[in-house]
């Protein structure tokens, strides 16, 4: 009887692990093929000190996989030359195209194109931790944009390899680069807002969102209005005819380094901007009140170019609606100058003492205060001449009598 029932328990163990392998393969065989072919390979790709031959790591953090954006693939997907274990030490280089078609064609016409042998993970990171672009933890989610980018435009080596200016600098600095940086504010312009992502061309290309006629656009996709103000403007109107020359917004603000436009650095460097095209009327400014007070250091106080002209909006002194208007005049002095009226209107803050055309009044009360002002120096510097000739003849005169005298 006890034989019996030890045969029976024998007989029931060796059922139930029968049926606990057979619900196992069951399980496997139900898994998606993409985890079962990710468990297979992380098996020996899980140790994170693992290298090939050439000293690389190639190990992978599974968790980090799993929740990225390729996790639900499986690794054959991209690494498409491994057919089975164990496989060659060297294998194919991925290729991101495959599924990423029209990236792969636009970072085929950029600057990136040669930047490195892998230009898709040198920005999205690791290949096996790519999360998407609204993750805070994406390397190219917006506040993570310039750090990602600083990996290469900060590197000092990089930069001289490849020509480059090290911008990265100013752009934290700058008003964009503070708002990304300290604010977090998710709208701020970052490299990416003006550069574009995948297709980034260089300024000299006319397709380039950063080349000088597109330059309006490109920043007038944030400054909406300021941009409908500067293309209403004699700036704008003259760009959009096709000239080249004129100031975009990156001549009066920069490309990186953009101030806030009320910070005093800013105020006290914009005339001299302006200046840069309007010589002839920054040399007349600069014999002006205003820019005297600038130089005692009242600047941030003191009229500027664009307290009278408008900043962006700028208009012919014949227009109608121009703030330099003569009908207008009154209104704009009055901004700082609460009692301006009519007569404190004729004050000419351009006015030319060596044009006769222009100011004749001026141009020869300057004539006459200059023949008087030499006149004077000359008429006394030859009085000093010759009195000091005079005198010496006196002195020589009356020597041999005061010898004998003596003797």
């Amino acid at each position: 009887m006890n034989v019996d029932r030890c045969k029976a328990a024998v007989s029931g163990v060796g059922l139930g692990s029968i049926a606990l392998a057979v619900f196992a393969i069951l399980l496997w065989g139900s898994l998606p093929g993409a985890l079962r072919a990710q468990t297979d390979c992380l098996s020996c790709h899980a140790d994170k000190t693992l290298q090939d031959a050439s000293g690389h790591s190639v190990g992978v953090d599974g968790d980090n996989f799993h929740a990225s954006i390729h996790g639900s693939l499986a690794c054959s997907d991209c690494h498409t030359s491994i057919k089975d274990y164990p496989h060659p030490d060297k294998v194919e280089t991925v290729k991101c195209e495959t599924c990423h078609a029209d990236q792969a064609s636009a970072i085929g016409d950029s600057v990136h194109a040669k930047a490195s042998t892998h230009p898709c993970t040198s920005c999205h990171g690791d290949a096996h931790s790519i999360y998407p672009k609204d993750n805070p933890k994406s390397a190219v989610y917006p506040l993570n944009i310039p750090k990602t980018c600083g990996t290469c435009h900060a590197n000092e080596a990089l930069a001289k390899k490849y020509g480059l200016q090290n911008v990265y600098s100013h752009y934290m600095d700058s008003i964009h680069g503070y708002a990304v940086s300290k604010e977090g504010l998710l709208v701020a312009a970052n490299c990416m807002s003006c550069h574009g992502s995948h297709g980034i061309l260089s300024h000299k290309d006319p397709k380039s969102t950063t080349s000088r006629e597109n330059i309006p656009t490109t920043c007038g996709a944030c400054h909406g209005g300021v941009k409908d103000e500067y293309m209403s403007g004699v700036h704008g109107k003259a760009l959009a005819a096709g000239n080249g020359k004129v100031p975009v917004c990156t001549d009066c603000h920069t490309a990186h380094a953009i101030l806030q436009p009320t910070d005093s650095t800013f105020r006290m460097q914009s005339t001299p901007i302006c200046g840069s095209c309007h010589k002839d009327q920054l040399a007349t400014y600069r014999d002006t009140f205003h820019s005297q007070l600038g130089l005692l250091g009242g600047y941030v106080e003191t009229a500027r170019c664009w307290d009278c002209h408008a900043a962006h909006k700028v208009l012919p002194a014949s227009d109608p609606a121009s703030p330099v208007n003569k009908a207008n005049l009154i209104k704009t002095c009055s901004r700082c100058h609460a009692d301006a009226n009519l007569s404190f209107v004729q004050y000419q803050p351009h006015a030319n003492p060596h044009n006769r055309k222009l100011n004749p009044a001026l141009y020869f009360v300057r004539l006459f205060m200059n023949l008087l002002l030499w006149g004077t120096l000359s008429f006394f510097t030859l009085h000093t001449l010759l009195w000091f000739i005079r005198a010496k003849r006196e002195e020589d005169k009356h020597k041999p009598a005061a010898e004998e005298k003596h003797d």
